[in-house]
């Protein structure tokens, strides 16, 4: 048996072995996701448990809607109720990215600049990683939900099966697209500004879906939101879900052309993507391009514009200061747009329901002067600074004056302006001149309170987390300070609030008065306080300083 030579002839050159595969770029990033995923939970127990009980929460929600879905089958409100789902559900997916930017590290492709990556297959690969998680799989929950609710017939479950992964692209993408477009705002002190809001938005959503729901349920049921269905039902990704009930009721045209419209956002919405991946990977940062220049030249023409409208001396500058934190530090921007949200919603929302009374417009003051609380531990750290100023009882009175006049420069038109439209909203213009001075004798009640309270039980705000608001262990001083002085507040107002109920029992022609006698008494209590808590701030510095730098 003769053997063949496996030697190549001399000179010739060696035959070429078989190429090594190359792993698919979207198995990668999916593997990648996975494995964030898991590295994620191994930091910590506490991790791990948020992690599993929010897998439990969206799944007994999901199963929740699911059955409500199967419940509503057949119901003449079911493509209503399906339709605005599904379109409150997209919103969701498109403002998740700006409210919680540190939630997922795959939303920041900048860490891909470096890896030569093409876009096309970057941008399929990520949208197939995105699909891996809670929230895609809680989208696809509620859109099979609506798809059991809506199909009927044979051309209605074809759509169905189309319109079902066609929605959850269309948010995914979204969500992507909106993350892409504005990656350096999320990675930016502005998107943890955002970040910090997102309490408030919802505490907001919240109060809406209330005040609407009531305004159902008086205003005859579902029925009254079948025009919001009907534009709802052209916009994506909405119109696919609507695409299902056109074909069940035989309009196949409708259908199709409700499918077309989410194709064709999907389309975009991957094009619009892919064009800010490229831009993000090839272009500079412009927020470091000419930043010194046009930061002193803006800064220039803020501290002008400051400079015209505020007092001289310590207390303009002190104004400013105080000013510039509610503009610039996140958690001071936080509560007092929290504050100045809610103070208005309560007593708005009542009175549009017909429930209110023009002296909830006082909520708005209690809300705001919480703010003159805890003065001290809103500075953290960089209070050493302004401590190397306060020598004298005299120092100490200035500090604490020109804060309170930075406050009641937000406070007491804003106070006016929401009782004035509470007034306005009830029809109650008699009452308003009353509710005035018993809302500015409260406000001035608070600085007074609020000024006695931050010398007196100061305590530290870390700044590590959005909604870490107490260091450890100072939890008590936080609850005396706020609690107690809001308490104190109440009852120095009793005068003011006893004055009006005894005109209104015996002169009520004079309930006018209330306003001056109310706005003088705010003014003078709120001095008698300053004036009470300046001394105590001069020769309690070092625990003061000792205090709010313990976070």
């Amino acid at each position: 048996m003769s053997t063949t030579s496996t030697a190549s002839a001399p000179g010739a050159t060696p035959s070429a072995g078989p190429s090594p595969s190359v792993p698919s770029l979207t198995g990668v990033f999916v593997r990648l996701k996975l494995s964030l995923l898991k590295n994620g939970l191994k930091q910590s127990g506490g991790r791990t448990a948020a992690y599993v009980s929010s897998i439990v929460v969206a799944a007994v929600f999901a199963a929740f809607l699911v059955l409500g879905a199967v419940l509503l089958r057949g119901d003449d409100d079911a493509a209503v109720v399906t339709v605005l789902l599904t379109g409150v559900l997209a919103l969701s997916w498109a403002f998740m990215p700006l409210f919680v930017p540190g939630g997922d590290e795959t939303l920041d492709p900048s860490r891909l600049v470096m890896l030569p990556l093409r876009p096309r297959p970057l941008v399929r690969a990520l949208l197939v990683a995105s699909l891996v998680g809670i929230g895609p799989a809680f989208t696809l929950c509620v859109t099979v939900g609506a798809a059991l609710t809506l199909a009927r017939g044979a051309a209605g479950i074809v759509v169905a099966v189309l319109a079902v992964p066609l929605v959850v692209l269309v948010c995914v993408a979204l969500s992507r697209a909106v993350a892409a477009a504005n990656v350096r705002l999320l990675t930016s002190r502005k998107g943890r500004d955002l970040a910090v809001l997102s309490g408030l938005v919802i505490a907001v959503g919240v109060q809406v879906v209330n005040f609407g729901a009531q305004r159902l349920s008086q205003a005859g049921g579902l029925a009254t939101l079948e025009p919001a269905a009907e534009v709802v039902a052209w916009l994506p990704p909405a119109s696919a879900v609507s695409a299902i009930d056109a074909a069940g009721d035989g309009d196949h045209l409708v259908a199709a052309a409700r499918l077309l419209i989410s194709a064709l956002a999907l389309v975009a919405l991957v094009s619009w993507w892919r064009r800010s991946l490229v831009r993000l990977m090839v272009e500079p940062d412009g927020s470091t391009i000419g930043a010194a220049s046009g930061g002193a030249k803006e800064k220039a023409a803020t501290t002008g514009l400051l400079g015209r409208i505020l007092p001289g001396g310590r207390t303009g500058a002190v104004m400013d200061r105080t000013l510039r934190y509610i503009w610039r530090d996140p958690k001071t921007k936080a509560a007092w747009v929290s504050s100045l949200a809610v103070g208005a919603i309560v007593p708005l929302f009542n009175a549009l329901q017909g429930t209110g009374s023009v002296y909830f417009a006082c909520f708005a003051s209690g809300m705001l002067g919480i703010q003159m609380y805890n003065q001290f531990g809103q500075d953290t750290s960089a209070f050493w600074m302004v401590a190397q100023t306060l020598s004298t009882t005299a120092d100490a009175y200035a500090e604490l004056r020109a804060r309170a006049y930075a406050l009641l420069a937000v406070t007491v038109p804003y106070t006016a302006l929401v009782t004035t439209v509470t007034a306005g909203v009830l029809g109650d213009w008699s009452r308003l001149p009353e509710a005035l001075g018993v809302a500015f004798a409260l406000l001035g009640a608070m600085m007074a309170t609020g000024a006695v309270a931050s010398a007196n039980y100061p305590y530290s705000i870390p700044q590590d987390g959005a909604f870490k608001n107490v260091a450890p262990g100072q939890g008590g001083l936080a609850w005396i300070s706020i609690f107690g002085g809001m308490l104190a507040a109440a009852l120095l107002c009793a005068p003011v609030i006893v004055t009006t109920v005894l005109l209104h029992l015996w002169a009520g022609e004079l309930l006018w008065i209330v306003l001056p006698i109310g706005t003088l008494y705010g003014a003078l209590v709120a001095w008698g306080g300053l004036r009470l808590a300046a001394p105590r701030v001069a020769r309690r510095l070092p625990e003061i300083l000792a205090a709010v730098s313990k976070g």
